[in-house]
């Protein structure tokens, strides 16, 4: 398929570029986008949650009353889970939640979350740029002029571009990534996706077999 070529000011040049369909022109994949995602927030978690258990608890050892003849229930210590205070059955413990997917599958699911995105005309390509200085204000501009302000959006370039980079970092719904770190769930996150052109092309190298 082809698509227009956009420039800064957000209007349509004179040229076209050609969009590989076996990456953005697929059926999409649900159940792999769903597995690609879940692993993604998987690796975010960090799994520093603990509780203690009776024994790691500092609490008197005393026997709180006789075994038998008070009508009540047997109680042998102040640290047990049925006492306010008392430690936790089974609580959470430090953990890794990471778990392992198959490099094709991956792939596959960004595949499909691209091909969502092109089906709901949510990617726009643009002339390769950069800005000579980092100023947020040069990056205020380019979200008027492709109509995206106060919407989430995805700048995808070739290569890292700490000028790009620098100039977004106060806008709270804007992000620059670099098309080898491209994954399903920005892509999906993103109300909209800008690729530069050069980007395009490392998009369908990386995503060619």
């Amino acid at each position: 398929m082809e698509v227009a070529v956009y420039n800064l000011s957000g209007a349509k040049t004179d040229r076209k570029i050609k969009l590989d369909d076996a990456i953005f022109g697929i059926e999409p994949n649900d159940h792999a986008i769903y597995l690609d995602v879940k692993q993604f927030m998987a690796n975010r978690r960090q799994g520093t949650h603990s509780s203690k258990e009776k024994s790691q608890l500092t609490g008197s050892t005393r026997k709180l009353k006789k075994q038998k003849g008070t009508g009540g229930a047997r109680a042998g210590s102040i640290k047990s889970p049925l006492f306010k205070g008392g430690a936790r059955v089974f609580g959470p413990h430090p953990r890794d939640y990471d778990f392992k997917l198959n490099k094709k599958l991956k792939k596959l699911a960004r595949k499909s979350a691209l091909s969502y995105k092109i089906k709901d005309e949510s990617i726009m390509v643009v002339e390769d740029f950069t800005f000579e200085t980092p100023k947020t204000k040069n990056f205020t501009e380019l979200l008027k002029n492709f109509k995206n302000e106060g919407k989430k959006m995805l700048l995808v370039t070739s290569s890292v571009d700490m000028n790009l980079i620098l100039s977004c970092r106060n806008l709270a719904k804007v992000k620059v990534i670099q098309a080898s770190d491209l994954n399903t769930y920005e892509i999906l996150d993103a109300g909209r996706l800008l690729l530069t052109e050069s980007s395009v092309k490392e998009i369908e190298n990386i995503h060619a077999n």
